[in-house]
């Protein structure tokens, strides 16, 4: 080993990561270099080893024009699962430009889950030339995961799996594994079928290894209690996986013969994308938005929410003209109406929060919905009570009126109450009517806490200090 290759190899080690757990910025700059100068060797020792999931991340911190140039060097010592780790913005830049040959040849080593989740970002020419590249066995196998919806079980699982039938011996089952060559990269359970190739159960690895070798597999097997459909949503197999503690699940047709596989691993990925576009679509934000997206992207896919929030912000405003005389005549209201909106705002999103949550993990069902207004309810009565006294003291204390502390405080007790109600009953209303709660519940929300409360603080001022 030559000095230079020692120094890569050190670097790709120890000195990957700083002490924050990040790529070291010097790592990256040498593999731009090695990049720069066409210098393969010197590539492959920084980067020949790393994890996929260190791979993707490399690829994101390198410049656009240096990720493709890296697929080329490394050739096919490049591991295409890292392409999966990376944004998605990033993946089809890159797809654009490998060329469609070095993407039917890094696919046919993946698993059929991988490889789908790169093909899948193709456009339908690219992707029918990179399929027909392939051999028949792999190529009818992608057609096929392809052809179901996104985002469901189908697309989602690994079509290779391990099934037998329940006479055969744990000897025999060993040594079938033993000798096929197209196993799958990890598996934790082998499936038992019928002649019909229907689910009839499962045996784990451990029971095996722990058998004798002429035990029958029927002796060993559990009833498989849990299957799902290739056409079932991911967000209803990641629920599955997480109630009853799965490792993993077979999936089954329509005539309910198994047709793939899902393991823990796929699911987390599932978990991780649902979490994040919920995180997304409370803010406005467009689920599959990116870091690495294009500007002129994001402010088209920002545009809408910001567009839906000035027109209900200008519905509030219309509550506070309606009181323009009061206003004049007493300037404190100007002052003070913002704290009450601003409060009801805060609160109402709470409880919007923790709702949207709690449906989409199927916490919140119909059977405890009730249950669950009633707590915001209350929460929101206490909270409202609390921030009475405090804000009505402190507004009377700077203006010097106890009148004014007074109306504050029963408009701060209405809008928090109202602010909590909003925030649990309309995301539950939307989810009935089949919209999407994390997506439509905030300038709902939003709207009523603020007409709310400006009614509630302006509306009560007029009526305590007789100002019309």
């Amino acid at each position: 080993m030559n000095a230079t290759t020692a120094t890569s190899s050190a670097a790709a080690g120890d000195d990957l990561r700083d002490e924050d757990g990040n790529l070291r910025a010097s790592f990256v700059a040498e593999v731009h270099a090695a990049i720069a100068n066409d210098n393969r060797a010197e590539l492959m020792a920084l980067a020949g080893d790393l994890h996929e999931s260190d791979l993707g991340e490399l690829i994101e911190a390198l410049e656009s024009e240096d990720r493709p140039r890296l697929i080329a060097l490394m050739g096919r010592d490049f591991d295409f699962t890292a392409l999966t780790e990376v944004d998605y913005a990033v993946r089809e830049e890159i797809l654009e430009e490998v060329p469609n040959e070095a993407i039917a040849e890094g696919v046919r080593d993946l698993e059929s889950d991988d490889a789908v989740y790169i093909l899948e970002d193709l456009d339908q020419a690219d992707q029918e030339e990179v399929l027909a590249k392939l051999p028949a066995e792999e190529r009818d196998t992608l057609e096929r995961s392809l052809d179901y919806p996104q985002e469901s079980a189908g697309r989602l699982m690994q079509a290779d799996f391990i099934a037998v039938p329940p006479f055969w011996t744990v000897g025999q089952t060993i040594d079938f594994m033993r000798d096929t060559a197209d196993l799958p990269e990890r598996f934790y359970q082998v499936f038992v079928v019928d002649a019909d190739q229907k689910v009839v159960g499962g045996v784990g690895l451990d029971a095996m290894l722990r058998a004798k070798r002429p035990t029958k597999i029927s002796d060993l097997m559990e009833p498989e209690e849990h299957q799902v459909s290739v056409n079932d949503d991911q967000e209803d197999v990641a629920d599955i996986f997480k109630r009853y503690n799965l490792v993993t699940i077979p999936v089954v047709d329509a005539d309910e013969r198994i047709v793939g596989v899902l393991t823990f691993d796929d699911i987390v990925d599932v978990i991780e994308r649902e979490a994040d576009e919920d995180i997304r679509a409370m803010a406005g934000v467009k689920a599959d938005e990116e870091a690495s997206d294009p500007v002129f992207s994001i402010m088209r896919g920002r545009f809408t929410w910001l567009f839906a929030n000035m027109l209900t912000a200008f519905l509030a405003s219309s509550v506070i003209k309606g009181f323009e005389g009061e206003i004049s005549k007493m300037v404190a209201l100007a002052v003070l109406a913002p704290i009450v909106a601003s409060m009801g705002g805060n609160a109402g999103t709470q409880a919007m929060t923790v709702t949207v949550r709690a449906i989409a993990t199927r916490e919140l069902t119909t059977v405890n919905a009730f249950r669950a207004i009633w707590r915001e309810i209350r929460v929101g009565f206490l909270n409202g009570a609390a921030f009475a006294v405090v804000v009505g003291c402190l507004a009377a204390l700077w203006f010097k009126s106890p009148d004014l502390g007074i109306v504050i405080g029963i408009a701060m007790q209405v809008v928090l109450i109202a602010a909590a109600l909003a925030g649990v009953v309309i995301p539950i209303i939307l989810d009935r009517f089949g919209a999407d709660p994390a997506v439509s519940s905030g300038p709902f929300v939003t709207t009523v806490t603020d007409i709310v409360g400006f009614l509630a603080f302006l509306g009560t001022a007029t009526l305590w200090f007789g100002l019309a």
